[in-house]
């Protein structure tokens, strides 16, 4: 089981950037074929994929959110940090970071407990 716990600030302003972290407790997060993933749900809707880091360093994000998106690594802290630029109340979302290990038949999912961001002036 891998342990993930997201922290950062409950509410961002409107054209700012949300910052979070996720801390990773379990395993490195530079361990063979893991990948570190954000995603968010806003109140009443569904899950939303943000994108994630691998444990080359390599990144991929949601179309959607790419020009917004940056998701990056501190391997000494064991961190995976969520940087969404120009934010807007429609960012409101419960956020969370999750793993995905990918083996050679199946994969295993762990997720943090998540965080909620609401962007409000």
């Amino acid at each position: 089981q891998v342990q993930l716990q997201e922290s950062g600030p409950g509410l961002v302003k409107p054209s700012q950037t949300l910052s979070l972290t996720c801390t990773v407790s379990s395993v490195p997060i530079t361990i063979n074929y893991y990948y570190w993933t954000w995603i968010r749900q806003p109140p009443g809707k569904g899950l939303e994929w943000i994108g994630y880091i691998a444990y080359n360093g390599n990144t991929f994000y949601s179309p959607s959110l790419k020009s917004r998106t940056s998701i990056s690594r501190d391997t000494s802290k064991n961190h995976i940090t969520l940087q969404l630029s120009s934010v807007t109340p429609e960012d409101t979302a419960v956020y969370y970071c999750a793993s995905t290990a990918v083996g050679p038949v199946t994969t295993f999912d762990s997720w943090g407990q998540g965080t909620l961001v609401t962007v409000s002036s």
